[in-house]
């Protein structure tokens, strides 16, 4: 069934969608996704798509914007030449922070992606990680989400570290801490913080659990400006931590996060390629894990009608 396959790639991220086609052993799917001077974004399918199953590759990460509407019509322009199925491959949902009403007069924005990518003819959506689980019930199609963590939990276990313990940044994320300190057979602790206002500053306050004399794995689902992580790398080194280390799905990095990072008490931080990572931003202690395996797979899957969640069962 393979030639009845398509995978094609936007303009934001072609470097997975060309190592996902490679673990499927398929080309990548030949389109045309420009920008007229006008800034309006023209595309056009450059092989027949007809009866195919189509699968469109595109985080909606920076530039943002241009991505989800790159995104939008590529799904316009596959469903009007006819494809079987459309699929959109999300490896980084962008607006999902925006996933519910937390201050009077605001946007749910996550609900309006999840309209627009529906409206313009996916039939299903595959994502990773998303930030809030309730995003799935935003759709009316069918949602795969993936997850990052055995990947994450895979290395670290290479890596023969001995008494860690896992630290989720806050109590926002610590139920997928657990599940990546259950495992690695290590214990949680969390960090407690208050945001401040809608800005990107946060202020630390103390450590929940003992940390003393350990290797700590600090785990959340995206780096953006990389306040949070560096602050609570500081609160673990304050508070005895033997050695600090940092894990995430999305390194969004914006903004002053590598510098950042770079300055914080983080001996190494782990990320994947769900959004691009240029070498501008790949010091040192930054690895980047790929997810083309992972999301490959996934999308061999769904065209096979095989199951998703047989892939995370151990």
């Amino acid at each position: 069934m393979s030639d009845e396959l398509k995978v094609f790639s936007g303009n934001t991220h072609p470097e997975l969608a060309h190592s996902i086609c490679e673990y499927l052993g398929v080309p990548l799917g030949q389109i045309d996704v420009s920008q007229f001077s006008n800034e309006n974004i023209f595309v056009r399918i450059l092989e027949n798509v007809r009866g195919r199953d189509v699968f469109i590759v595109q985080p909606i990460s920076t530039p943002v914007n241009q991505s989800m509407m790159e995104l939008l019509i590529m799904i316009d322009a596959a469903r009007r030449a006819s494809a079987r199925r459309v699929t959109a491959v999300l490896p980084y949902f962008g607006y999902s922070r925006t996933d519910k009403k937390d201050q009077p007069r605001v946007p749910i924005t996550a609900r309006l992606v999840a309209d627009l990518i529906t409206a313009s003819g996916a039939r299903r959506v595959l994502t990773l990680d998303l930030h809030a689980g309730q995003i799935q019930g935003f759709f009316n199609i069918p949602v795969d989400e993936l997850t990052a963590l055995y990947i994450l939990s895979d290395y670290f276990e290479e890596k023969g570290l001995e008494d860690l313990v896992v630290v989720a940044t806050d109590v926002g994320i610590s139920k997928r801490a657990r599940d990546l300190a259950e495992r690695m057979h290590a214990p949680l602790a969390i960090i407690e913080k208050r945001r401040i206002g809608n800005t990107d500053s946060t202020e630390t306050h103390q450590v929940i659990g003992d940390v003393s004399g350990k290797p700590a794995i600090l785990f959340d689902d995206e780096i953006d400006t990389a306040g949070s992580i560096s602050s609570a790398a500081v609160a673990l080194a304050d508070n005895g931590a033997k050695e600090v280390y940092a894990c995430c799905t999305h390194p969004i990095l914006s903004g002053p996060a590598i510098e950042r990072l770079a300055k914080s008490p983080l001996k190494e931080i782990v990320v994947t390629d769900s959004v691009p990572v240029p070498e501008s931003k790949r010091i040192e202690k930054l690895t980047v894990l790929s997810l083309s395996s992972l999301i490959g797979e996934a999308i061999h899957r769904i065209h096979a009608d095989l199951s998703i969640g047989a892939m995370f069962q151990s």
